[in-house]
């Protein structure tokens, strides 16, 4: 039987997690927008634009790379399971983030022009 102590330690974990990242989110956003200002202020030319089609490649071969060998590695040591979602999960979203890049209309307009 667990102690007291230990089960409020245990419920107090995430709420401290929770308010830490929170902390560090705020922090980060602030640093951007001083960033953003200050660039503004000084007249320096606007940072890089992202770009989305080998970032959503990348994104979907890696999920798929990794989804299949958790599938693969956790369908041999524990056979068909509840385990085996944890392989399956990132193959099917590297699977449908391939498709998305495959089908999205932005990416087919810059390859035609």
């Amino acid at each position: 039987m667990e102690s007291t102590a230990a089960q409020i330690i245990v419920s107090i974990i995430p709420i401290v997690g929770i308010a830490c990242g929170s902390v560090l989110l705020f922090f980060a956003l602030l640093w951007h927008h001083k960033e953003t200002k200050q660039r503004i202020n000084s007249g320096a030319p606007a940072p890089a634009k992202f770009n989305f089609k080998p970032f959503c490649l990348l994104t979907g071969l890696t999920l798929i790379g990794v989804g299949l060998v958790l599938s693969i590695m956790l369908f041999l040591l524990e056979g068909v399971c509840w385990a085996l979602l944890g392989g399956l999960l990132p193959l099917a979203i590297g699977v449908a983030v391939c498709i998305f890049y495959k089908i999205n209309p932005d990416f087919k307009k810059e390859n035609e022009a």
